[in-house]
């Protein structure tokens, strides 16, 4: 077990009291000015028995938390890391153990996440958060008390051993009602000869594009750190061009587990309507690939967090399908990391096809993800699960798109018309031919 100690960055380092058990330096900065969120960076220095290093880390990060009320109804809760932040349990790791990052944070919070590797590279393995709702300030009407934890995989691809992992974009976590955001990430695991490496490994999302990453303009926006969900929103005026048409994919080592077509529009509520178009120049995809579940997660310029989330129904049906569950949707300040709105429904259950085929819609849809925001979708082309060759398969198409349905439509509605038409005339021809006749 490593034992560390705490300090800001400007205070001297102290040396070690016991240079031959581990220890490890903790740093906390404090970002942005009253009247911002507050954004710690945390800094963890791991050191061995020799008081050498070990492990390495410095992250930034937030967690936004949707937990039930004393009414039964549902409130967003933002989460940030405090100044009594604690460091106990992280460990080295070596070819037989994994190593452990572990932080404990304000009233009964904490987060770790262990690392393994192979001969050649190591890679974040899960992430454990806790979160205990007795902590008032951050639940102040929480339904259920106590403790709770989610674990979910980490998708942080192998990274070379003697290679620094980096990531100053965003990237986010859904698991459970909850959302973890992460943003300019620096770490090395199983450090060799003690020497942080100069070596880079950037994430995807950090390397360049043909445009350059420009966030969507939000005016007059602000939120508190707990919100409630508020009206409908307002239909907004249509922007004249509809959004850009994206690709995107994930691989499974070298293969292609997931392909996505689609244009993208968001429709917020707050203080006004905003509509915003996800730009797929400025996007990067990530998730993650199951037999039965999978996840695509769209970062568009480190300020639109959107993730959707698929499964397979009648998983032991001899004739399966797939479906859309869950869409989060999370704007952000890109300057101090701050939530500008969150909202999660995991209750659809839209785009569902044949597993094995993809699903395809060109027309406008809409997905009410709650009643502040609401995404549409353009030329939408979708595949999650049993992708071959890195092709779409056979599509099968939403109702909108098929014609073939309005040629019916439009024949019978011809022939009432003229039926109509023929009653009309024959009740009038009848009319004239009853007036030519007089009464004896």
């Amino acid at each position: 077990m490593a034992s560390c100690s705490l300090r800001s960055l400007a205070s001297p380092v102290r040396p070690s009291m016991a240079p031959r058990r581990p220890s490890c330096l903790f740093f906390l900065l404090l970002l942005g000015a009253s009247g911002f969120f507050q954004s710690y960076a945390v800094e963890v220095d791991v050191k061995d028995a020799s008081n050498a290093t070990c492990l390495y880390a410095k992250w930034m990060m937030r967690f936004l938390i949707k937990y039930e009320t004393n009414s039964s109804d549902y409130k967003n809760a933002s989460l940030d890391l405090s100044s009594n932040v604690t460091h106990n349990g992280s460990v080295c790791g070596n070819d037989t153990q994994a190593a452990l990052l572990a932080v404990q944070f304000g009233e009964g919070h904490s987060w770790s996440v262990n690392f393994t590797k192979t001969n050649e590279t190591y890679q974040g393995d899960f992430i454990t958060f806790t979160y205990n709702t007795n902590d008032t300030a951050v639940f102040p009407d929480a339904k259920r008390k106590g403790p709770i934890t989610i674990v979910v995989q980490d998708t942080m691809h192998p990274v070379q051993l003697n290679n620094v992992f980096v990531c100053h974009n965003t990237d986010f976590f859904e698991a459970e009602n909850v959302t973890q955001i992460f943003w300019n990430v620096t770490v090395q695991a199983f450090v060799q000869n003690g020497t942080i490496s100069k070596k880079e490994s950037r994430c995807r999302a950090d390397a360049p594009t043909s445009a350059p990453t420009v966030p969507p303009t939000i005016a007059n926006v602000t939120t508190a750190s707990t919100t409630t969900l508020s009206p409908s929103p307002t239909t907004a005026p249509r922007p004249v061009e509809n959004p850009e048409t994206g690709n995107y994919s994930l691989k499974s080592g070298n293969k292609t587990c997931l392909l996505a077509t689609v244009g993208l529009q968001l429709n917020v509520s707050q203080d006004k309507p905003l509509l915003i178009n996800i730009n797929p120049k400025t996007t990067s995809a990530d998730g993650t690939c199951g037999n039965t579940t999978a996840t695509l997660k769209l970062n568009d310029g480190n300020s639109t967090l959107i993730g959707f989330t698929f499964v397979v129904k009648n998983t032991s049906a001899s004739v399966q399908k797939f479906y859309l569950k869950e869409v989060n949707v999370t704007l952000l300040n890109r300057l101090n990391g701050s939530v500008i709105s969150n909202a999660d429904n995991n209750n659809f259950s839209k785009w569902d096809a044949f597993l094995g085929s993809s699903y395809m819609c060109r027309k406008e849809q809409t997905l009410e993800v709650n009643e502040d925001l609401q995404i549409h979708t353009f030329n939408l082309w979708i595949q999650p699960f049993l992708v071959k060759e890195n092709k779409f398969s056979t599509a099968q198409e939403c109702s909108l798109d098929d014609d073939n349905i309005l040629i019916p439509i439009v024949v019978g509605a011809a022939l009432a018309g003229l039926i109509a038409i023929i009653v009309v005339a024959y009740i009038i021809g009848r009319r004239k031919s009853y007036a030519g006749y007089q009464t004896l």
